[in-house]
């Protein structure tokens, strides 16, 4: 018997454990090669488990059991080979009559077989979770047709269109009444979190300011040029592009908050690696954009994008979430109007955008209705001065504000988006 030992694979240096967080195939199965047998979960990233070559497959390990990087948790015995599916023998017809017989009726199709679970099923991509969240609408009551029974913002307008009983309008209490819980293991990620999290709290100095911007003029860049950028690019044009624009400029003029503290030393960094947090069917991800201060909205919409559908399908590396000298979240897509985001160690601060609600101000002495958005900026006190956080954000809202002269450089947008 040939045998081929499964070890799990090194998710990075300083990772010595991890959780098998779903076996894909059953034991004693048949596997195809390259097949992906399991998905472990580590502290930073979830990885795939692949089968080496063809044959039957052998469980060492269980579902939810936490492993040694380097150990051996499945065999392969490449002697027993998947069987190829038989094409049945063609029929033949022959010159000579046969006598006429009454058709039988086709046998019943046997059932399908059930499709398998998957992670991403029933999660709902962040437009159609700010969708369902203003409609009182649970995952529950959606058939997703996205990938792996993704719910997409498709989906939610199709069953409203289809005068769908939103949970506003039910009547009926969707509690049941009992004293049931249920209880779960904390995955290797969700602990590393709560881990940094704390550990934030208690080791800077933190503090958050707030601002407010009136995004009219994106919104009018937006609606004149995102058709004609879409086909130009392959890109959407969103919000995210010109937020991160605005801060890689602003952090030229105020360098102190894309530092970090390093011992009794302050880093700074002469580039802006720009931590992007995207929300993942198994938790918040952070990936990085590298040195988005050289690049235009394009590349920045395609980096975005590129990295958004990693953490969707769980294939975010390592690598892709190391480092950031800074970091953009977005909880406007969820529909949250102020937060106070938490800073991403070993950075000194984080940019919370949030939703933009129509609202009265007052400008030129008359009171108009704006889109505005708040934006918060949380810092560690220890190395950024209220002064230098300030005026960040204050730089940040005349960048958006004003996106001709400040992001453009005064220059036609048409130009500059279009044909770059």
């Amino acid at each position: 018997m040939a045998q081929i030992d499964l070890k799990v694979p090194s998710p990075g240096e300083s990772i010595t454990e991890v959780t098998i967080a779903r076996l894909v195939r059953a034991n004693d199965e048949t596997v195809d090669k390259d097949e992906v047998l399991a998905e472990i979960d580590s502290d930073k990233a979830t990885l795939t488990l692949n089968a080496e070559d063809a044959g039957k497959l052998t469980w060492l390990c269980a579902e939810g059991e936490t492993v040694k990087v380097g150990q051996v948790i499945a065999t392969i015995d490449t002697s027993v080979k998947p069987q190829a599916s038989v094409k049945p023998a063609p029929v033949t017809t022959t010159a000579k009559s046969e006598p006429k017989t009454e058709p039988k009726a086709a046998p019943a199709a046997p059932p399908a077989p059930p499709t398998p679970s998957h992670y991403a099923n029933g999660s709902a991509s962040p437009a159609a979770a700010k969708l369902m969240a203003e409609n009182n609408i649970s995952p529950q009551q959606i058939k997703g047709s996205g990938k792996d029974g993704r719910i997409t913002k498709h989906d939610i307008i199709l069953a409203l269109a289809q005068g769908f009983e939103t949970a506003r309008n039910a009547a009926t209490n969707t509690w049941k009444g009992s004293r049931d819980t249920d209880r779960q293991k904390m995955s290797s990620l969700r602990k590393t979190l709560a881990r940094r999290l704390v550990s934030v709290k208690n080791e800077t100095a933190m503090l958050t300011t707030f601002n407010e911007v009136d995004m009219s003029a994106i919104y009018a860049i937006r609606a004149k040029y995102k058709e004609q950028f879409k086909e130009t690019h392959g890109a959407s044009l969103g919000f995210m592009s010109f937020f991160t624009k605005a801060v890689t400029e602003a952090l030229f003029h105020f360098p102190a908050v894309n530092a970090m503290i390093q011992g009794d030393d302050i880093i700074y960094h002469k580039y802006c690696d720009i931590a992007i947090a995207v929300s993942a069917p198994k938790g918040l991800m952070v990936p990085v954009i590298r040195n988005a201060e050289q690049m235009h909205l394009a590349e920045i919409e395609s980096a975005i994008k590129t990295l958004a559908i990693k953490a969707r399908d769980g294939k975010l590396t390592i690598p892709e979430m190391e480092g950031g000298t800074f970091t953009i979240t977005n909880g406007g897509v969820f529909g949250s109007m102020m937060s106070t985001p938490i800073i991403n160690p070993p950075q000194s601060a984080i940019l919370g955008m949030h939703n933009v609600v129509e609202r009265p101000v007052a400008v030129n002495g008359q009171v108009v209705i704006r889109p505005m958005m708040y934006v918060a900026l949380s810092y560690d006190h220890r190395i950024i001065d209220g002064r230098e956080s300030v005026g960040f954000l204050v730089k940040v809202k005349e960048m958006l504000e004003n996106p001709t002269s400040m992001l453009f450089g005064g220059k036609s947008p048409e130009a500059l988006l279009l044909n770059l």
